[in-house]
């Protein structure tokens, strides 16, 4: 094994822009790889820097349609060709020149830290410009074109895994990603996020589980709106840990939105970077309790693109690094220089931590609680998909 870790990062990642006034600001990645570099993350001894091809359309149609892999590239070609019925030329989803090379290469990395792991030459990868969960197979959806967290478990069914585990921390469903595997036995999608009800993509509800002859393994948590560090933390212990007891998977792939903070304009949920920071620490710790260390964890969503997603997304490369950032950690004078002069004047924060301590009731220590919302929605999802696993409720 030539490193512990892999860090996924081309420089060209950066293209994928849908415009100045889109929410998906390509900003949010550069602020991140030059806050890794300006803490030394990238110079950590478990740490590998490696850029991973762009994917093929053989590999791309593991998960999307033919039809409309040609139409992404008939619209990067000439934007002005999109056709909204594969999901192109939208408000979410604009088409733009390069779309498809770009959008295969942010995929490539994902696909390639995912071999990295399943060959052994990396027991973690980290792509935070993946996460990219929301596409379909014949459309993109939410600001995603093609769905890079299904197509690396896609190559890992490809390989040989028998089962992996996804779990995605967004704040939106993992919709693309649960579509995907539906029908799937090998693959447990589990996705934690604020309740359909009041937020886009308006699925993700607890009776959502499989298909018929994969039942159970598409997991959902709808959170309330309005849920902060303590009920997150809650909801994501008191079904993650026991599912992937019950699933013993080989790999588990992470995705690790960032819109779940309390500043996201695009949400409602009041989350902390240090809440963040430990859902990322639960995912390390799971890869190596369940899946033998084999962890690929992806970025996603996150329109803070100074004050949250340069800072959660650097935890989670540190973590996968096994050089975990102090979160008192004050950041580099020189990063906040840059953070003024890239965005026009916007004041970076000055620390690694929101000011928190979060602390959160085990379930089965706390008991379960008619009365809370937090705990009805965790009560709905055990009912849902834990016999299916031979788990109580």
């Amino acid at each position: 094994m030539s490193g512990r870790a892999q860090l996924m990062w081309d420089e060209d990642v950066t293209g994928y822009d849908f415009g100045p006034d889109h929410p998906m600001d390509p900003v949010r990645l550069t602020l991140t790889r030059r806050l890794v570099a300006a803490l030394e993350v990238d110079r950590a001894p478990g740490l590998e820097v490696v850029a991973a091809k762009s994917l093929g359309d053989s590999t791309l149609r593991l998960v999307h349609r033919p039809d409309y892999i040609e139409a992404v590239r008939a619209a990067s070609l000439d934007p002005s060709s999109a056709q909204e019925r594969y999901g192109l030329g939208t408000a979410d989803d604009p088409a733009f020149a390069g779309m498809h090379e770009v959008s295969a290469l942010i995929a490539g990395q994902s696909v390639g830290g995912a071999e990295a792991l399943w060959h052994g030459r990396a027991l973690h990868a980290v792509n935070f410009a993946g996460g990219l969960h929301h596409a379909m197979p014949g459309s993109a959806s939410g600001f995603c074109v093609y769905n890079d967290p299904a197509l690396a478990i896609a190559r890992l069914l490809e390989l040989g895994a028998e089962r992996v585990a996804y779990v995605d921390l967004d704040v939106h469903h993992g919709d693309g990603v649960q579509t995907a595997f539906w029908d799937d036995p090998r693959v447990l999608t589990i996705s934690v996020h604020e309740h359909p009800s009041a937020l886009f993509p308006g699925t993700g509800w607890p009776e959502e589980r499989g298909g018929e002859d994969a039942e159970g393994t598409a997991v959902n948590v709808a959170v309330p709106p309005g849920t902060g560090d303590e009920g997150w933390l809650r909801a994501l212990h008191a079904v993650v840990p026991e599912l992937l007891g019950a699933f013993r998977p080989q790999v588990i792939v992470s995705q690790h939105g960032a819109d779940t903070h309390f500043e996201d304009p695009l949400a409602h949920l009041a989350v902390s970077v240090d809440a963040q920071r430990l859902a990322a620490e639960s995912a390390h710790a799971w890869a190596h309790e369940h899946a033998e260390g084999r962890w690929l964890a992806l970025g996603g969503g996150g329109y803070a693109v100074v004050d949250v997603v340069p800072r959660t997304w650097t935890h989670l490369v540190a973590i996968a690094a096994g050089a975990p950032v102090p979160k008192e950690t004050t950041l580099p004078e020189e990063w906040r220089q840059e953070v003024y002069a890239r965005t026009g004047g916007t004041t970076a924060p000055w620390r690694m931590t929101d000011g928190r301590e979060p602390r959160w009731r085990g379930w089965e220590e706390a008991g379960y609680d008619p009365a809370d919302r937090l705990d009805q929605a965790v009560r709905a999802t055990r009912r849902s998909v834990f016999p299916a696993h031979g788990l109580l409720p």
